[in-house]
């Protein structure tokens, strides 16, 4: 979910986007069972009552950080796209934030910390990594974003961290980034 979600504008001066375009995130609860503590974005399974991909991101969307679903312009989904780790398909939904309205963690079993993040900060080379992932004897490798929230620090990996990664190239707003610098993933 892109907008423009409050008047702070990013740190970094991206060439690609203006300072005050955002995305939404949240940090999910370390207490749950798939991806515990990741910083993803709303999202969750299909409901039999959900007008599909679109309505359930929506609905999901309002119940994990309170937005109001009205406000949003839905500009389209991306193709079904495996995740390996938990054995998902996710239909991701991107959206434009036309009229936003308070968020929050509205439920402390699924959200632990919901934030808006500026693309520009996410685009900053100098908070780019490459994440790494052992598990099993197996190394995965993945894009990740240093993000402060808050006063919180965040890493933005696996899923979320692959998607906007290929977002941002496929649009041309990527800035060439040193890959070699790694981070161990949290686990």
């Amino acid at each position: 979910l892109f907008g423009v979600l409050d008047g702070v504008p990013a740190e970094h001066p991206a060439a690609a986007v203006p300072a005050d375009l955002d995305v939404l995130l949240l940090a999910r609860a370390t207490t749950l069972g798939h991806h515990p503590g990741q910083v993803a974005f709303p999202g969750g399974r299909l409901e039999p009552d959900d007008d599909g991909p679109v309505g359930g991101a929506l609905r999901e969307a309002e119940e994990e950080t309170g937005l109001d679903p009205g406000g949003v312009e839905v500009l389209g989904t991306l193709g079904r796209l495996p995740v390996p780790v938990s054995n998902h398909v996710v239909t991701p939904v991107l959206g434009w934030w036309a009229r936003p309205t308070p968020v929050r963690a509205v439920d402390a079993a699924e959200s632990a910390h919901v934030f808006r993040v500026p693309v520009a900060d996410l685009l900053d080379p100098g908070r780019r990594r490459t994440v790494t992932v052992r598990r099993d004897r197996r190394v995965h490798k993945s894009p990740g974003f240093l993000v402060e929230a808050d006063g919180r620090e965040h890493l933005v990996w696996g899923f979320t961290g692959g998607i906007l990664d290929a977002l941002f190239d496929r649009l041309g707003w990527t800035e060439p980034w040193d890959r070699t610098r790694t981070l161990d993933a949290p686990l």
